[in-house]
């Protein structure tokens, strides 16, 4: 009888231990309000309580504001914009907020915007727009093995927004090209500056977020159930410095992604079906 005992229990263990080997160290925070669910960007002011969050395409011109677990406290109306694809979000040391609106699913789009959104908790926050063209791309849409030109992730650094392609290529090689575009207002165009190689898998390495540290030194890309952190970059040529894979071991349609502090993570992801999308947290590794 103690023989059996001891078998069962050792059998109880191994399974424990194999479960806790194959789960995510993703923190579930809350499950998001309906009005967010189909979230695309968030980002936070390193010493601002606050998440401020956007939906995507076919959503109105709105900028939420959530609390530590994710409840929507307040929402502002983006005056003078409109959002035809919204897609990501960062910020500045100055206190603004830019909202990304270059969503370009079908790669078709030749003017693609920035909106920057100066004093948000005023009664009338101030909008400026940044239009932008992609100075390797001639047509409108491209070939379907050259489709890679829609952008869902970007940080600002130093005076300047880097941007990151999620590659909707036919043939899927996994690459994300970098473009820098100057924060002034006006017609622009996005240099590429350079790219790299995620990896092969089109369901688990499109980039669909960014994110940087408020030390400017280290910067997290986002994939449905990875996360790359890229340190040790010198000046625009990030992709040269270290860059740390880290898989999530949970797949979903993960949008959006800011630092919480120099060592965790926020990311959400979007509604699907009957799962309501949800703020997660994630320690990175020491």
């Amino acid at each position: 009888m103690k023989l059996k005992i001891s078998f069962l229990l050792l059998s109880i263990s191994l399974t424990v231990c194999c479960q806790k080997k194959n789960d995510t160290d993703l923190v579930i925070i809350s499950n998001l309000s309906n009005s967010l669910k189909e979230i695309s960007g968030i980002t936070k002011f390193p010493n601002d309580a606050s998440i401020y969050a956007i939906n995507d395409s076919g959503n109105s011109n709105t900028l939420f504001e959530l609390d530590q677990k994710g409840k929507i406290i307040n929402s502002f109306t983006i005056a003078n914009s409109k959002n035809k694809d919204w897609e990501d979000m960062t910020y500045d040391d100055e206190g603004n907020i830019y909202i990304g609106d270059f969503g370009n699913n079908y790669n078709d789009r030749k003017k693609l915007t920035i909106y920057k959104v100066s004093d948000i908790h005023s009664v009338n926050p101030e909008t400026t727009k940044i239009e932008f063209s992609l100075e390797d791309q001639k047509k409108f849409p491209p070939k379907k093995k050259n489709r890679n030109f829609d952008i869902e992730a970007f940080v600002y650094k130093n005076g300047s927004f880097y941007l990151f392609t999620k590659n909707r290529s036919s043939k899927f090689n996994g690459v994300t090209k970098l473009y820098k575009v100057s924060n002034k207002p006006g017609k622009l165009t996005a240099k590429l500056i350079g790219s790299y190689k995620t990896c092969d898998d089109h369901n688990d390495c499109f980039i669909s977020g960014a994110a940087i540290n408020s030390k400017g030194d280290k910067i997290a890309l986002l994939t449905y159930n990875k996360i790359f952190i890229i340190t040790d970059f010198i000046g625009d040529d990030l992709f040269n410095g270290t860059i740390e894979k880290i898989k999530l071991n949970h797949f979903s349609q993960k949008e959006g992604i800011c630092f919480k502090n120099d060592s965790t993570l926020l990311i959400v992801d979007e509604k699907r079906k009957n799962t309501k999308g949800k703020l997660y947290e994630f320690s990175l590794p020491k």
